[in-house]
């Protein structure tokens, strides 16, 4: 399941727009320790005690309790709401959470049921949204509970739990480290500078390698007026991950603003290259397409995600559907039955019953 959320907020610097200026902001309070960010307030461990732990003994009835409980009317309640990334504490006292501060709060109610639990990243990129002046490059993150031997993924996109799909496990110092650096880039796009780099400096202490976070000390040093230095954030971060489009971008951005078009070319360039042979890329290609009411010229850019990653049971699925707005059912048909091979836990009965529905329209 994805959402177009940051996990490790990654800024892309747009040039050719002033910095934000905030009048007379509200102070705010310094970064909490590390220790406070997961910290379960005791009105939520006691609710949490009365309503799951007291009634739910089984290691899976205490999961199923535990979604249920934080989704529920009846429990917390709690709503998605991208633009902050909270504490557990926050988050409780809110009822509002991003998909971070889901999994911060998965993880330590489960842990609290005596769990094994973990945070996990899915490092696939569906969306860039802008925030303030800012744009944010969209990760997802969830969390995954093991129960004797099998893992359950519980997402905020998802009123269940099911069999995990793992990307890969994010231990707790990395996924404080991303609390911490997404709320840099939120204040950041408020243009609170001085308060961005107090939590981005949090972040790197956490996690001094992460490029992601090197990408966002550039921008962070662009907004300051430091160009030297955020030329050397974003080339530290693409020697790291060559694969960044982020930093990728950033460079194209600061050498244009150069007036240098050798670099910003060759940088470009590279880009170009990886957006080419990103599969998650053709596919938002192809739904920018398919929502402008477009699904002939959609379906190339789904065919070319397939081609790419034949695996991924979503490209077969919007590929169907957009064979069923052709009227081209036999076709819609055949990536029905490829998505439903390639799913599995709670999305196998909803591709069956879109195949059924399909199959029926057929006759």
């Amino acid at each position: 399941m994805f959402m177009f959320n940051a996990l490790l907020a990654a800024g892309l610097a747009l040039q050719t727009v002033p910095a934000a200026t905030a009048a007379a902001p509200v102070p705010m309070d310094p970064p909490p320790p590390p220790d406070r960010v997961m910290a379960i307030p005791d009105e939520l461990r006691e609710a949490f005690r009365t309503q799951v732990l007291d009634v739910a003994k089984a290691p899976e009835s205490r999961l199923r309790r535990m979604v249920e409980f934080m989704l529920g009317e009846d429990g917390l309640g709690l709503q998605y709401e991208g633009d902050t990334t909270r504490t557990v504490a926050e988050s409780y006292r809110t009822r509002e959470v991003n998909c971070l501060s889901f999994t911060l709060m998965a993880v330590a109610l489960a842990r609290e049921a005596g769990l094994e639990a973990h945070g996990q990243q899915i490092d696939r990129v569906l969306a860039w949204n802008l925030i303030g002046d800012v744009v944010m490059q969209s990760l997802h993150a969830n969390a995954v509970v093991t129960i004797h031997d099998r893992d359950f993924m519980v997402d905020i996109a998802s009123n269940s739990f099911f069999s995990a799909v793992t990307d890969y496990k994010v231990e707790d110092e990395a996924m404080l480290a991303s609390f911490y650096g997404n709320r840099a880039m939120e204040l950041l796009a408020d243009g609170r500078l001085p308060e961005s780099r107090e939590w981005l400096d949090m972040a790197m202490t956490l996690s001094p390698e992460d490029p992601k976070l090197w990408n966002n000390a550039g921008v962070l040093s662009q907004r300051i007026g430091d160009m030297a230095a955020a030329e050397g954030w974003f080339l530290r971060a693409a020697k790291q991950d060559p694969r960044l489009m982020s930093v990728l971008y950033n460079l194209v951005a600061l050498y244009d603003a150069r007036g240098d078009a050798t670099r910003a070319a060759f940088w470009q360039g590279r880009a170009d290259k990886i957006l080419r042979e990103d599969p998650f890329y053709q596919f938002s290609l192809g739904e920018r397409t398919a929502q402008s009411g477009n699904y002939e010229g959609a379906i190339p850019y789904y065919r070319r995600a397939i081609a790419l990653d034949d695996d991924e049971e979503l490209f077969h699925f919007v590929l169907a559907r957009a064979y069923v707005q052709l009227d081209k059912l036999g076709k819609a048909e055949s990536e029905l039955k490829a998505a439903y091979r390639l799913s599995a836990g709670s999305d196998r009965p909803r591709f069956q019953a879109k195949l059924d529905a399909l199959q029926q329209m057929g006759r």
